[in-house]
């Protein structure tokens, strides 16, 4: 029996190319590295990783652990949902983590008491006028901080042709300066009730899957995903078909500036503080996530969801190794390790697809 079918119009469907969706690839790797660590821990520990080996829960699984995974990886998974627009249009954007730091310090200067133990606040930025504002004053301020700071890099991609390397590079070094300026370096802390509310509990991971979601209809059933999409696949014939390519890009940095200063927001909040040195590193951490997810370092192919999985196993390795009790240093090499595999495949199977094509 021929493997090709035949539809209307003469076209041709060939099963032999028909491909698992890459999603399920990348959960069959989290799955893997699940049984990997289940195994090292049942061998080396005595114990298991996610599951209730000591009657502790109602249920099978060790909540605590679940819950310490998810939340330790929320707030970057946050960054990561932006950065994945962005490498999807072939861009790649190495100021989130300062753009977090820089936000952080101006934000919380917005969110804090007037008065801490009876005294006026030491740490306070600014005079009585700016202090006991309501929650939405500083998580406003933080997300135009992001805004802001994304636009000017999508201004510097789009219009200026400048490469988004060097775009969001120049970016990282100029918001990290901010956020070492800001307050001379000092920690600015005491945050009023209302915002530290914000950040308290599982409401960082509330927040992260509740993005995914909105972020996965965008990119998949909107006119601006199927310009994100068609920007990062081919951009001379995005332009030829009508799309407005400067004017997107400079959309798609700015939501993921938005993002980044919406991050520095949740941190501070979860922290009661701003701290100069916040966010040190998150930039690489967001892009390993969109990466190990199966988005397309050259453009035009990944998804939320798959960023969401990356997240996810970067966030068992990271407990697993602690689980295992194994230096950090292990664990940055085994992400290196991972993120050069995913890309050599994402290769190996662009290469395939022309081969057949």
């Amino acid at each position: 029996m021929s493997d090709t079918s035949h539809g209307t119009g003469g076209l041709s469907f060939d099963k032999s190319k028909r491909q698992w969706p890459n999603e399920l690839n990348v959960f069959g790797a989290l799955i893997l590295i699940v049984v990997i660590f289940e195994i090292l821990g049942a061998v080396y520990v005595g114990q298991s990783l996610l599951f209730d080996s000591n009657d502790r829960f109602d249920t099978i699984f060790n909540e605590a652990r679940l819950r310490i995974i998810i939340i330790q990886v929320a707030i970057v998974g946050i960054i990561a949902l932006g950065v994945t627009q962005v490498i999807i249009t072939a861009g790649i954007d190495l100021s989130s983590g300062s753009v977090l730091g820089a936000t952080a310090m101006i934000a919380m200067s917005f969110a804090q008491v007037s008065e801490v133990n009876g005294g006026p606040n030491p740490k306070a930025i600014f005079g009585p006028a700016l202090q006991d504002l309501p929650w939405l004053v500083p998580v406003l301020v933080g997300l135009a901080c992001g805004i802001v700071a994304g636009i000017v890099n999508g201004i510097f991609v789009a219009f200026a042709r400048i490469p988004p390397f060097i775009a969001t590079l120049g970016m990282m070094l100029f918001a990290r300066g901010v956020a070492q300026w800001w307050s001379s370096g000092n920690p600015v802390s005491f945050p009023t009730e209302a915002y530290a509310k914000i950040g308290a509990g599982m409401m960082p991971v509330i927040i992260f899957l509740s993005l995914a979601v909105v972020f996965h209809f965008v990119m998949n059933f909107t006119i601006y995903g199927k310009h994100t999409y068609a920007i990062g696949s081919n951009e001379a014939a995005a332009r030829m078909s009508g799309i407005n390519v400067p004017r997107h890009l400079v959309m798609v940095y700015a939501i993921a500036g938005m993002l980044a200063g919406l991050s520095a927001v949740i941190l501070t909040s979860k922290n009661l503080t701003a701290q100069s040195g916040m966010g040190l590193s998150y930039e690489l951490d967001a892009i390993a996530m969109a990466v190990i997810g199966g988005v397309s370092l050259f453009g035009g192919r990944g998804s939320i969801i798959g960023t969401v999985i990356g997240a996810l196993i970067i966030g068992v390795i990271t407990s697993g190794f602690t689980f295992l009790r194994l230096g950090a240093f292990y664990q940055e090499m085994v992400l290196g390790a991972i993120i050069v595999g995913a890309v050599a495949l994402d290769q190996w199977q662009q290469q395939r697809a022309a081969a057949r094509s």
